[in-house]
């Protein structure tokens, strides 16, 4: 779609990205998730590709909220496939590993992706968010904050 800022000439115009209303208590804050998610699922990618034949581990601790805790699960040689949304960001990412080991990542609420060195491995940590307590942004995924965590051991 093209406008028209002046007499002489004319301008490609976008739509603008869509924000989601954050609601806490009486407070309202206009968030753009779905940059977030695009910059945090690009890193991701780039992530996979370095990683991609390499033994990485799992980790995800809920706390109080499930009724599991994943530590150090192994994925063996680390193959991953991609499944794309209508909008040509991945929304489905599916990591496997040896012995049919496979864990599939959702990738509706994705935040960030941050990285953590330390002494004998690196960490990094896949940041979900789903609103506040009260005020979810999905209705069907837990409110609030949470992390998986994905580790690679150097020796």
């Amino acid at each position: 779609m093209t406008g028209q800022l002046d007499l002489f000439s004319k301008v490609e115009v976008k739509e603008p990205e869509p924000t989601t209303s954050v609601k806490l208590g009486t407070r309202v804050a206009e968030v753009n998730l779905r940059k977030k998610r695009r910059e945090s699922l690009e890193k991701l990618m780039e992530l996979l590709t370095e990683l991609e034949d390499e033994d990485i581990y799992i980790s995800h601790c809920g706390g109080n909220r499930t009724h599991f805790w994943m530590r150090h699960l192994k994925l063996g040689r680390m193959q991953f496939e991609v499944f794309k949304s209508g909008d040509n960001l991945p929304s489905v990412i599916v990591l496997h590993g040896n012995r049919e080991a496979s864990v599939r990542i959702f990738t509706e609420q994705v935040t960030s992706l941050r990285q953590q060195d330390y002494f004998g491995y690196t960490m990094w940590l896949l940041d979900f968010w789903n609103g506040f307590g009260a005020y979810p942004i999905n209705p069907y995924r837990q409110p609030g904050y949470d992390s998986l965590s994905i580790v690679r051991f150097t020796e």
